[in-house]
């Protein structure tokens, strides 16, 4: 798979492409997706895809901007997997937020992407001030697929739902509306060894992102392997806070150091809490593994 960080200057391939923010990569994503893999394979096209970074609502109100459910890489591990052989990840900044309707339509899609068929969601908006729609693209003869929303339990599967569901633990809600366990991927990187020191050794694994979805205490699976995990600001060790991940592999001694991993989220076991101290700290950590192994033998 290729990846373009900028709009090519050449005219490319002529392809079927995607266009959406894809955040989370839900159930109505993985149509969309599944669309473009069809269309280009038919057409004899090269799948494609377009999508931000920032996602347009952190460049205009940061402040007010939904949590993350991916980051960059985890969208195009995603990408990869169905497929797909070009993505151009577009930077939203001021320029690319002026850029008009119809010059987007003429001078990326057409003159330089070379897309021959668009597919985008019903309620698809482009343009500077999100005037454009797929009317648009109807009345400028693209040939476009506009795919209707996906439903799940008789509401429409959205970013938002699934944030919503994460926000309050509902973690078997966002695997159905995900078509799998939420998940979060990093690298290990070498943090403070407070774990170690407590008995309790942890894979600090590095967060992209600084406003996760899920917050708190939960059992996971680490590259398939039995874990407990905390997201949050570790508000009992004193100091600044920082937004981590660390999570401790049950029964395992290996070393993970440098590890690209999967963290997967099955079961909240707890809100994230400050403690009067280590010691106490120690005692509840004991206790989270307690409940994360009783989770695992439940759920075999």
């Amino acid at each position: 798979m290729q990846v373009f960080r900028h709009i090519p200057t050449s005219l490319q391939p002529p392809c079927a492409l995607a266009i959406g923010n894809f955040d989370g990569m839900h159930l109505g994503h993985q149509a969309l997706l599944g669309a473009l893999m069809q269309t280009a394979d038919s057409l004899k096209l090269t799948s494609a895809v377009m999508t931000f970074e920032p996602h347009p609502r952190e460049f205009f109100a940061p402040e007010s901007a939904p949590a993350r459910l991916c980051s960059m890489r985890e969208k195009l591990e995603h990408f990869a997997a169905a497929g797909v052989e070009r993505v151009y990840v577009c930077r939203f900044n001021q320029r690319f937020a002026r850029v008009s309707a119809d010059e987007f339509m003429q001078t990326i899609l057409r003159n330089a992407l070379n897309a021959q068929t668009i597919l985008v969601g019903e309620d698809f908006r482009f343009g500077a001030m999100r005037a454009g729609s797929i009317i648009d693209f109807i009345e400028e003869k693209f040939n476009l697929i506009s795919l209707p929303q996906v439903n799940l339990a008789d509401a429409r599967v959205s970013s938002t739902r699934v944030r919503s569901a994460l926000a309050v633990g509902n973690l078997q809600e966002a695997a159905l509306l995900l078509g799998r366990s939420y998940s979060i991927s990093g690298k290990v990187v070498h943090g403070a060894k407070r774990g170690r020191q407590l008995g309790f050794p942890t894979a600090n694994v590095h967060m992209r992102h600084e406003r996760p979805a899920l917050t708190g205490v939960y059992a996971v699976k680490l590259d398939g392997l039995n874990a407990v995990a905390n997201l949050g600001v570790r508000p009992t060790i004193v100091g600044v806070p920082k937004l981590s991940l660390e999570v401790h592999v049950i029964d395992f001694n290996g070393d993970l150091y440098e590890k690209h991993v999967h963290v997967e989220f099955l079961h909240k076991i707890r809100d994230e809490m400050k403690f009067d101290g280590l010691d106490a700290l120690k005692v509840q950590i004991a206790a989270d593994v307690v409940a994360a192994r009783a989770f695992f033998i439940n759920h075999r």
